[in-house]
């Protein structure tokens, strides 16, 4: 059974471990914090609005009767929010062992967040470099330990422009949004590779087309688009059960540097196991983000 349908199958590895979700309040991201802590985890709930975010950890309460469950607010389009809230979590002293890097956004138009970077790039790829950079360490001295990237099967038609990763000449939603989640690949990619033999198992995932707000800031045509697509879409419960087994299932343990599809390890593009590609994204991001990697 999947992890959503059968949640006690995995309680045992999962409860008691400190979990760390970005993108909580609506979609797949909601479904994953509910579900591992029905599996008995201590919940670190990112999200930009606090005011969700204490409804989802009181639903999370009523839910599941865990109520180990910490806030931390930031907007993922910035950096100074991303430092701070990492600040936060590592003040606290405690160990983490799984960190889902879930939020995404789609943007239609071209957006600039307050660092001066492509929105797109910036939340969708930066912010999980950015986060996970910053709690690295933590996450290694907790070994066993997970990092899970959510990702897309566009990856398949994004490549990376290494001058103008922003795409201030032609941008187009889909070749933004597929760049992006192309990145998140090559950096689940190298960091496995850099991470070999320290305990924590890195993997990336494509969760489906989930019917959820992904995109419905862009306006009433793309709402419209939304709702008209929805019944053809998965529902956020069938979309997060891969990430929710990655981050909770005895049977990920050391299967590093894969990307999975419905729970099943995948052959993702060639682009994507460009390894000097993936080495330059790297430097590229460690300078954008002014994170010692």
């Amino acid at each position: 059974m999947s992890a959503v349908t059968d949640p006690a199958s995995n309680a045992s590895w999962i409860r008691g471990k400190n979990c760390m979700v970005t993108g909580v309040t609506n979609g797949i991201g909601r479904v994953t914090a509910i579900e591992l802590a029905k599996m008995g985890a201590r919940m670190f709930l990112v999200c930009r609005d606090r005011g969700r975010g204490d409804a989802l950890a009181a639903e999370i309460a009523e839910r599941t009767g865990n109520r180990d469950v910490t806030l931390l607010v930031g907007d993922l389009a910035s950096q100074a929010d991303i430092r701070r809230l990492a600040g936060e979590f590592l003040a606290r002293g405690e160990p983490l062992h799984v960190l889902v890097n879930n939020a995404g956004v789609v943007n239609m138009n071209r957006e600039i967040t307050r660092d001066g970077i492509e929105g797109t790039f910036a939340v969708n790829h930066l912010a999980y470099f950015m986060l996970t950079m910053l709690l690295l360490d933590r996450i290694k001295q907790s070994a066993p330990a997970r990092i899970v990237n959510v990702t897309s099967d566009l990856h398949q038609r994004g490549t990376m422009n290494f001058t103008d990763p922003g795409l201030a000449d032609g941008y187009g939603w889909m070749r933004s949004y597929s760049q992006s989640k192309l990145a998140n690949i090559l950096f689940t990619y190298e960091l496995a590779r850099r991470l070999e033999g320290a305990g924590v198992t890195v993997t990336c995932c494509h969760p489906g087309a989930v019917a959820t707000n992904l995109g419905k800031n862009n306006g009433i045509f793309a709402r419209g688009v939304v709702a008209l697509l929805g019944p053809f879409m998965r529902t956020p419960e069938k979309g997060a059960r891969t990430q929710i087994w990655l981050a909770s299932s005895r049977d990920v343990e050391g299967r590093t540097g894969k990307y999975y599809i419905d729970c099943a390890e995948r052959q993702s593009s060639k682009e994507s196991h460009d390894a000097e590609a993936a080495r330059r994204l790297w430097e590229m991001s460690a300078k954008m983000t002014g994170v010692t990697a």
